[in-house]
């Protein structure tokens, strides 16, 4: 008979500890969610840019054309999704090492996105630290016939 007036004064107990535990456990979740889809984002926005770079480079006409193309795909690259234009990098090299784009080269671009993490307060630049890089690269072959050879 002592052991249930101890047992009854824990009634209700449960679902406070329940809540508790619950967003304990819930909100790091969350926000595990929010931010690798942030950086899955990122990372599908690089692949896509360093794809439609690399095919512009090796379909435009002439280098003017060329570079053209790249600052329009970048822009919208950057509007589209709310970047800083510091925190892209494009490198495009020519493989056989030649005046890039040459006919018949190989284009290599990588992209390069610094993606915030979300809900970083801006105190002692934990903003700036907390990025994570992600890098793709598309490769593509410039036409034999490019810039009107």
């Amino acid at each position: 008979m002592h052991r249930s007036r101890v047992w009854s004064d824990d009634d209700g107990s449960a679902a406070i500890e329940f809540l508790l535990v619950g967003l304990v456990l819930l909100v790091p979740l969350v926000y595990l969610v929010i931010a690798l889809g942030q950086i899955q984002s990122g990372a599908m926005a690089a692949d896509g840019a360093s794809r439609h770079v690399a095919r512009a480079i090796a379909t435009a006409n002439d280098d003017a054309e060329a570079e053209g193309r790249i600052d329009d795909i970048l822009g919208s690259l950057i509007t589209q999704n709310g970047w800083e234009a510091e925190s892209v990098d494009v490198d495009v090299r020519c493989e056989p090492v030649t005046p890039c784009p040459a006919a018949g080269a190989l284009i290599r671009v990588t992209v390069t996105v610094d993606v915030a993490l979300p809900l970083v307060p801006a105190v002692l630049d934990l903003e700036d630290r907390a990025r994570v890089t992600v890098e793709a690269t598309g490769v593509q072959r410039v036409s034999r016939g490019w810039g009107g050879q």
